[in-house]
């Protein structure tokens, strides 16, 4: 399990997807008609539709998107020594968040 565990990071390091999603340049993406107009389009079809669990769970990865770019993220491994006490709230966040999607679909009746 711990060489499963140990290629999978080793295969996320060398995407360098957190460089990738540091370096969106959000402005420009938001301004471009070729991102934006499916993306409006979508977003006015769910709210049509009246589908608001589907606008939540993309309004949750835009979250997740946009936190995983910010410095906070950056700083939470200073060398090869994970810091603790800045990855508790990440950890809890991401519980609090997958807790709140699970309720969402499985938990309520409608």
């Amino acid at each position: 399990m711990a060489d499963f565990l140990t290629n999978i990071w080793a295969w996320i390091e060398s995407t360098q997807i957190r460089a990738q999603v540091a370096d969106v340049d959000v402005i420009g993406l938001f301004s471009n008609p070729w991102f934006m107009v499916p993306f409006v389009s979508m977003v006015l079809y769910l709210l049509y539709k009246q589908s608001f669990k589907d606008l939540i769970v993309i309004a949750a990865f835009v979250a997740v998107w946009w936190v995983s770019g910010t410095e906070y993220m950056a700083t939470l491994v200073v060398g090869d020594e994970l810091q603790i006490s800045k990855i508790l709230p990440v950890l809890f966040g991401g519980a609090g968040l997958l807790g709140f999607l699970i309720y969402l679909f499985f938990g309520r009746s409608d």
